[in-house]
């Protein structure tokens, strides 16, 4: 072979290889290649932790900002993306379905994708969007309207865009796509419009339906295209028909746990959240009453969409606790490999990853008042006189008795996610302290209608904090350390081995903190609250780190008495990155 055909061959395959963008190698090892970031989680099991430790506990003080991003328009609301870094690149998603590609040299940006979202979305809880996904030469990402959209990660132009499910019945997506073996895998959201909660899997070139799964019992799962398998067993935790309109809503998306080839979704609250209608409110024969798989963790196999097993965090489920919040695999320090996971309803659970087992399970809020502990099998012991009452039995049959139950309905833990520090071996885990007064009432279903049956107010428990960020030791339960803030903590958290825990708060303060005191060691004023999701990378022999700053989300909209206390809060839309200079990574 001559020189030119061996230079026009070479030149073939570099190009190849370049075409071939973001690999599942790429995947598999996004925590340890440290000058990018292609999954949300930093990882698919969702650790947000970095092995970088240029920055640290002795020079974080000498963080400076490096460039600032603005989203730009009117269109702020909450923020609460990740960044993706691939190849120079940095890919953010924004309130409104929309996406930029930023130069992560000069935050210039190169691109923009503004979805073009019909008349009569129906987000239950602000217009956010948490992110995407790349694989290939494609970003991934969901729509307000309940579709998953390819673009091309140089242009911005669309590949494909496929419909998830129907917005006109209630159906929505915020969550970012998780990729695995050329799979793009997605949830929905709408559980308080009477959707039913699935999980879905596509062939990531075309967006062909691979197969899905229905997380609500009755319904059919599907395999290329013919029906699988039927999820659970009709009507053995459900009454009648109600199944149908059951909720258990896919909405936080899930984590994969490559050690045992799983994916592990959660399935949020069943519809309606009056309990008594779905025969959850009085005890029942065996688990009549449960709901299924409503308030659960399901493993799921990522090839055929069959549940391996399941998890009910909060079985006949009254107070909408969801049991969609985060999954994290990790292997504790005697080696066993774990699942964990912050409830909702209170309480911090660990599970074995072969099987989903129960291993223990703590409180990590104080004063929970719906359940007084959880027993050997991992089942919920109920205070039942904190069970929101039976419209039923009231003298109009119109109003059930109004208890106070805590957490509120917003949970000990939303959304915002936890970190592991395998540096520490504790989980660092945003959380709140508050309750609500909450009330039955009739309801009946109707399509793209609000389907709650409930009615609430949440308020504080106590009058010096609302949000409380707490290191957390998996084997014992016990809260190693606290830092208490005056508004909800409704931003995510990361871990780096040189032992500093990264979150920010609605008064929009970036702060890095001692991972093993909780001493706050550096803080940045972004100017509106910041409710996205920090990262760091390594970029010409620095450590960069940014967060997102935009105020929104669920707490203003639902928050009572809570969001009236925090509404002098501005919104906002700016995307902060900042960095330890090389002169200064050495200083103190």
């Amino acid at each position: 072979m001559n020189r030119l055909m061996i230079a026009v061959v070479a030149g073939v395959l570099q190009a190849g290889t370049s075409h071939a963008g973001v690999t599942e190698d790429d995947l598999k090892k996004d925590q340890s290649a440290t000058s990018q970031i292609v999954t949300n989680g930093m990882g698919r099991h969702l650790q947000r932790y970095s092995p970088l430790d240029t920055l640290n506990k002795e020079n974080v003080s000498k963080l400076v900002p490096a460039w600032a991003f603005s989203l730009g328009g009117e269109k702020q609301r909450g923020q609460e993306t990740q960044p993706l870094i691939y190849d120079g690149i940095m890919y953010i998603t924004g309130s409104y379905s929309r996406v930029y590609a930023i130069d992560v040299k000069t935050g210039k940006e190169i691109w923009q994708y503004d979805a073009r979202l019909p008349e009569g979305i129906l987000p239950c809880c602000d217009v956010v969007n948490r992110g995407g996904a790349i694989y290939g030469d494609n970003f991934y990402f969901g729509t307000l309207d309940a579709r998953i959209v390819a673009l091309d990660l140089k242009t911005g132009d669309v590949k494909w865009r496929k419909k998830i499910a129907n917005y006109k019945a209630g159906y929505s997506y915020t969550a970012a796509p998780l990729i695995v073996d050329g799979l793009v895998i997605t949830g929905n959201s709408g559980g308080e419009f009477g959707i039913v909660g699935e999980v879905q899997a596509r062939n990531a070139e075309t967006g062909e339906l691979v197969w899905t799964r229905p997380v609500i019992e009755g319904h059919m799962g599907t395999l290329n295209g013919k029906e699988s398998t039927m999820t659970g067993t009709l009507n053995a935790t459900w009454p009648g028909d109600l199944w149908k309109t059951g909720g258990g809503a896919t909405w936080l998306g899930g984590s994969y746990d490559i050690d045992t080839d799983t994916l592990v979704f959660g399935a949020g609250n069943p519809a309606p959240w009056n309990s008594h209608l779905r025969n959850a409110g009085t005890p029942t024969e065996g688990n009549k009453g449960d709901n299924l798989y409503a308030a659960s963790r399901l493993g799921i196999d990522p090839k055929t969409g069959e549940i391996k097993w399941h998890f009910q965090t909060t079985p006949r489920e009254g107070w909408d606790y969801d049991g969609v919040n985060e999954v994290v695999a990790y292997t504790d320090r005697s080696g066993n490999k774990r699942y964990a996971t912050a409830d909702r309803n209170g309480y911090f659970y660990v599970l074995n990853r072969e099987d989903g087992a129960f291993v223990s399970a703590t409180p990590f809020v104080k004063d929970i008042s719906w359940a007084s502990g959880i027993d050997e099998t991992g089942r919920p012991i109920f205070v039942e006189d904190n069970r929101p009452g039976n419209p039923a039995d009231a003298a109009d049959g119109k109003k059930g008795k109004v208890i106070f139950a805590s957490p509120s309905f917003l949970g000990g833990k939303n959304w915002m996610p936890m970190s592991f520090s395998q540096k520490t071996g504790n989980f660092y885990v945003p959380s709140n302290e508050w309750g609500m007064d909450i009330w039955n009432e009739p309801i009946t279903y109707k399509k793209g209608a609000a389907y709650l049956g409930a009615g609430f107010t949440i308020k504080p428990n106590y009058e010096d904090h609302i949000g409380s960020l707490k290191a957390i030791d998996p084997d014992t339960g016990a809260i190693k350390w606290e830092y208490k803030n005056d508004a909800p903590l409704w931003a995510g958290v990361m871990t780096t081995a040189g032992g500093l825990v990264f979150t920010g708060t609605p008064e929009g303060e970036f702060i890095a903190f001692d991972d093993e005191t909780g001493e706050k060691l550096w803080s940045f004023q972004t100017g509106s609250g910041i409710v996205g999701q920090p990262v760091t990378w390594e970029q010409d022999g620095e450590q960069y780190v940014s967060v997102i700053s935009g105020w929104g989300g669920a707490v203003p909209l639902w928050g009572g008495e809570v969001a009236k206390k925090v509404n002098y809060l501005n919104q906002g839309g700016l995307l902060w990155t900042f960095k330890l200079p090389k002169e200064l990574a050495g200083a103190n």
